[in-house]
């Protein structure tokens, strides 16, 4: 090599990591607020990872809080008008979109001229949309299945072919066989939590809500049905009470039950008890005996925001254009380290999802979740689900009892519109 072109060769190397430090140095910054350490934020830190590489002017800085403290700090600084503490991106669950994107016209960004929202999950769009536009980056899903212990079921003289295409009657038959033979319950069931009657309800094409946001309740076939199966569920002596998070999830960490029916996300708390491993299978999750009814739903799950007042929306947009929508890799790496299951549905495509667990015996058990993930009905969540979800919660414990549904549903209507006042 000549002296001439080492000269240039050493000069160039030198000018571009020049520019490098300098747009280091220069970087814009933008501010993500999330909640969880262990799951969005890790998250959005990969996400910015991935950015910065080909992006050094922007660095994305994620701020950890508290879900309620996210939420708090929102709904207050929106009212207030004053939007300047506000970060460029923000994290909302799910089920209180709707409440801020009508609460606040024009605080959230429009993506659809950026975001081809043909390659998600149409539920999980549809969430996050109002008079055609829609103001989210469609994120984690909390798709549903029908966790098994694959030991009890067999005692019980079932096969895993026996849990597919199963009805709530179905499932109440096999787990009456199951506490007969094993003497374990057939569920964990809190009945003071409304989470089983929005997977159900869900499955059915169904929410507290119409199509138009108008409260749905004395007339809600999906809901009414819901509940009809729950209190059947208490009445056969097949669920395990549980009161509260921590209880509900030592049901099935402790082995007192024989399956799990919740979002995706439980997944890695199923397999964090090692002496279980090869214990389990997953299936759909049963059907309600309504008109329509399928065996997919969905509980739970976020998407990201961007907020409209920010100094680098454009930048921000960009940046979750950018991962989110088109990086398949990325989802990827977030199965495998998180168990985040993404509603980009071309993700579905990648190696991860193909991947057989050995705790579940060889099963493609992320494969499942994304094809469920595809047909999990659209609904509109409206401005009060966790209101009317109190009021649901409230009737609950009585209809467990065998008290009377339409009554229960009277009274879940009249709570409802005092508390949406």
């Amino acid at each position: 090599m000549n002296t001439t072109f080492k000269t240039s060769l050493a000069a160039l190397v030198f000018s571009t990591s020049s520019v490098l430090a300098m747009a280091a140095a220069q970087a814009k910054d933008i501010t993500v607020w999330c909640w969880d350490p262990n799951f969005n934020v890790a998250i959005m830190k990969e996400a910015g990872a991935i950015y910065s590489k080909t992006h050094p002017d922007i660095n994305i800085k994620v701020v950890d809080f508290a879900k309620a403290d996210v939420e708090a700090k929102l709904q207050t600084t929106l009212a207030s008008g004053v939007t300047t503490s506000l970060p460029d991106i923000v994290l909302i669950e799910d089920y209180g979109a709707q409440k801020y994107i009508q609460s606040f016209p024009g605080a959230f960004a429009s993506m659809n001229d950026v975001v081809d929202y043909s390659k998600f999950a149409p539920y999980k769009v549809k969430l996050a949309t109002v008079d055609g536009k829609t103001y989210s980056m469609p994120f984690d899903s909390g798709v549903t299945g029908l966790y098994y212990r694959k030991d009890y079921l067999e005692a019980a003289g079932y096969k895993p072919e026996d849990m597919q295409n199963l009805t709530w009657d179905k499932y109440i038959e096999i787990g009456k066989k199951v506490s007969e033979k094993t003497g374990k319950k057939m569920m964990g069931l809190d009945p003071n939590d409304a989470g089983l009657i929005r997977i159900m309800m869900q499955s059915a094409g169904g929410w507290y809500f119409n199509d138009k946001g108008e409260l749905n309740i004395t007339g809600n076939e999906a809901l009414k049905a819901a509940l009809k199966t729950e209190g059947k569920l208490l009445a056969s002596g097949i669920t395990k009470p549980a009161s509260g998070w921590a209880n509900w999830v030592s049901t099935f960490t402790s082995g007192d039950v024989a399956t799990v029916i919740t979002g995706v996300w439980i997944t890695g708390t199923i397999k964090a008890t090692k002496d279980q491993e090869n214990k389990w299978g997953v299936a759909p999750i049963p059907k309600l005996d309504v008109k329509g009814a399928t065996d997919a739903s969905n509980l739970g799950g976020s998407s990201w925001y961007v907020i409209a007042s920010s100094p680098e929306k454009k930048e921000a947009i960009d940046f979750l254009n950018s991962v989110y929508a088109k990086n398949v890799d990325f989802y990827q790496k977030i199965l495998v380290d998180q168990g985040a299951v993404g509603s980009l549905m071309e993700a579905r495509k990648g190696a991860a999802y193909e991947t057989a667990d050995k705790f579940f015996g060889g099963e493609k058990i992320w494969q499942k979740f994304a094809d469920w993930l595809s047909k999990v009905p659209s609904v509109n969540y409206g401005t009060f689900t966790n209101e009317v979800d109190s009021a649901v919660a409230a009737q609950l414990p009585a209809v467990g009892k065998g008290g009377d549904v339409d009554a229960a549903l009277k009274a879940i209507e009249a709570q409802a519109k005092s508390s949406m006042q």
